[in-house]
């Protein structure tokens, strides 16, 4: 063990331009979401292994000395393991009773982190206390489990067995690893994105990891260098939908009619390399207000494509309706069909506004948040860096 204890945060994702058109090769726009999950790491010497998740309300732990026979056959150096152990896997559900047809948030959550741990420290099993307290809702299609996986492969794991450093100085707040560790970092949590969801794209531990916006096209992801941060406000419908529905969904109008789906989708890819094209103006020449003109039409134009794709909803309906009464622009984040929206807040745009508004959605049964886009990816912090709020929480446990 190299630190006695440290804490780590990695920010959600909201995809600002190019769903469902990028399962057809075309470009998206994936950005970074300051909401964020927290992770504090403890080394002790009780002997035993301690995950706390007061979200799911999960709190677990196992001696060492049962974990140690999973290892059995396991490579002792893991350090460039790109595929899963599916015989580790296998020996984790039977261990733990998780069923192979399991999908739920803390099944998922536990038997991510137990891989992770063991292999990792493969070579040395270590006692240590792990909890975790996110800002990010799960199930909403925010990258709450990237971030989540993004903290473990970083904190829990990698820093504590020192297969990489611990960046933060006495001097310093918060501080983010080099590039080749970051990339290790990603690596790992794409490990644990595979074990939850299968067959991950890779965006949004991605996303968790480097911050800022990505640009994906055709499998590969692309950080932008000098991106500016945006406020906005998200909102979740709390409507519950169906990805892979909506994914068929969007297929079948295509194959239905190709001749007005398919010039859809290149319009939708020319909406994310617009904006790609703006925001990066904004960083280099400065935000105009021209800028978020146009970032307020990508917006809107963006948001009807969606609903000729058939993703739209209500709810979604009811988002535009309020904010754009408001003089705000709001599309679909994600699948659509519910789910998640978000609304872009102008620099000048008057905290009176913002807090109608935010008023309204809560009225209509919706959870609302004013935050940014755009912000820093993983990062070590002090103790000094994280508000009393978080802080409590993590030290609670």
């Amino acid at each position: 063990m190299q630190t006695r204890e440290f804490f780590v945060s990695a920010p959600g994702k909201v995809i600002l331009h190019g769903e469902h058109s990028v399962v057809h090769g075309k470009v998206a726009l994936a950005v970074s979401l300051n909401l964020r999950t927290h992770l504090r790491l403890q080394s002790t010497s009780s002997g035993d292994v301690r995950i706390n998740l007061p979200n799911i309300d999960t709190f677990l732990s196992w001696e060492i000395t049962a974990l140690q026979p999973l290892l059995a056959g396991c490579g002792a150096e893991q350090d460039g393991l790109k595929e899963l152990d599916g015989d580790l896997l296998k020996r984790l559900r039977e261990f733990t009773g998780i069923s192979d047809d399991s999908t739920d948030t803390r099944s998922m959550a536990v038997l991510a982190f137990l891989y992770m741990y063991l292999t990792v420290f493969a070579k040395s099993l270590a006692s240590i206390t792990v909890s975790v307290w996110s800002e990010l809702p799960t199930g909403a299609g925010l990258g709450s489990s990237a971030a989540y996986n993004v903290c473990l492969s970083s904190a829990a794991l990698l820093s504590a067995r020192g297969a990489i450093s611990s960046p933060l100085t006495p001097q310093q707040e918060s501080a983010r690893w080099s590039k080749e560790e970051m990339e290790l970092i990603n690596r790992w949590a794409f490990m644990g994105e595979k074990i939850i969801h299968g067959n991950p794209s890779g965006v949004d531990n991605a996303v968790g990891t480097w911050g800022g916006f990505l640009r994906y096209h055709a499998g590969n992801i692309t950080p932008l260098s000098w991106v500016p941060i945006l406020r906005i406000l998200l909102t979740n419908t709390k409507v519950p939908r169906s990805t892979k529905v909506l994914v068929s969904g969007v297929k079948d109008k295509i194959n239905k009619f190709p001749s007005i789906m398919n010039p859809i989708l290149e319009s939708v890819s020319a909406v994310s390399c617009t904006c790609e094209q703006t925001l990066t103006e904004m960083a280099v020449h400065g935000p105009s207000a021209e800028h978020y003109n146009i970032l307020e039409e990508l917006i809107d134009i963006n948001q009807h494509h969606l609903n000729v794709m058939g993703v739209g909803h209500s709810s979604l309906d009811t988002l535009c309706r309020v904010t754009l009464a408001r003089g705000l622009h709001s599309k679909l984040t994600g699948a659509g069909g519910g789910g998640c929206g978000i609304t872009l807040l102008r620099p000048e745009t008057d905290t009176s506004v913002i807090q109608s508004t935010i008023d309204e959605l809560k009225a209509c049964g919706f959870d609302c948040w004013e935050t940014s886009i755009g912000a820093p990816g993983v990062q070590q912090h002090s103790s000094a860096a994280l508000s009393q709020d978080i802080l409590k929480i993590l030290n609670s446990y």
